[in-house]
């Protein structure tokens, strides 16, 4: 079939029309495009149970991504010079991104942890010089709540340029309780002792189990050091259960706790 013919009066615009259909065809399809590559990074990320606040940040980049390359595509097709754009984009680009320097850097931590998840809300972790139970992770701050109830919110960047401990991932905690009896015990009763208040103490874990330890002969004490673990969870009530233990197990059996004391000879 031949093709129709085009009116006169349409033959000088017709460069132009042709160019406004493609430009029109490549946006709808750059919308679809990026609506495809949007859910197939949400499902890619979220089967990797990648945090959701950063599998929509990710999807949605994405999807911008494609729409601006389908935007430009288009503004070539109907004839408009892109090449300064995209250096006018490039240049506005890098210089939000001097000025919001120390702010990219702790996005780029957030993403970090998010990503490789050195920790998750609900641990206990130490960081930046804090401590505390981790109750949100944002892009740019992680929340901490202290055992004092205080609400901290420390820079990613500061949570990740240092030394970070987290006590909750191994799935318990150790706790160093140390003791010291006075000189003239029993070392081996000393141990049994410590071992049998360790035992009724039900927030101490069996598994792994108490370990008893005879560490050092202090300047008025034997110095002995129960390890105990707990989960992380009830650390301060398993720290007390011991300690309120130990200490009425050792009066029970005789055994005397040191103290510092300071003697006062009267002249005559």
């Amino acid at each position: 079939m031949e093709n129709l013919p085009v009116p006169e009066f349409l033959q000088p615009y017709m460069p132009l029309i042709v160019g406004a259909v493609t430009a029109l065809v490549i946006f709808i399809i750059g919308i679809v495009v990026a609506g495809w590559v949007h859910s197939l990074v949400s499902r890619a990320l979220s089967k990797r149970q990648v945090d959701q606040s950063l599998v929509g940040f990710i999807a949605s980049l994405a999807r911008w991504l494609v729409l601006a390359a389908a935007v430009i595509a288009a503004l070539e097709r109907v004839g408009l010079q892109t090449t300064s754009l995209i250096a006018l984009l490039g240049s506005a680009g890098i210089a939000i991104g001097l000025a919001l320097q120390g702010n990219l850097a702790h996005f780029a931590s957030g993403v970090m942890i998010l990503l490789f998840r050195p920790f998750k809300v609900g641990d206990y972790i130490a960081a930046a010089g804090e401590e505390g139970n981790v109750t949100n992770i944002g892009l740019f701050t992680t929340t901490l709540l202290t055992l004092d109830n205080e609400t901290v919110i420390i820079p990613n960047g500061a949570a990740t340029g240092g030394v970070m401990t987290n006590y909750t991932i191994s799935g318990s905690r150790r706790a160093h309780i140390a003791v010291g009896v006075a000189y003239g015990s029993s070392v081996p009763e000393v141990i049994a002792v410590l071992e049998k208040a360790t035992a009724r103490c039900d927030l101490a874990m069996t598994t792994p189990k108490p370990v008893i330890a005879f560490v050092g002969l202090g300047a008025s004490s034997l110095d002995f050091l129960v390890l105990a673990h707990c989960d992380p969870a009830v650390y301060a009530g398993m720290l007390h259960q011991v300690r309120t233990a130990v200490y009425e197990d050792l009066a029970a059996a005789g055994i005397e706790i040191p103290f510092a004391q300071i003697v006062v000879h009267k002249a005559a």
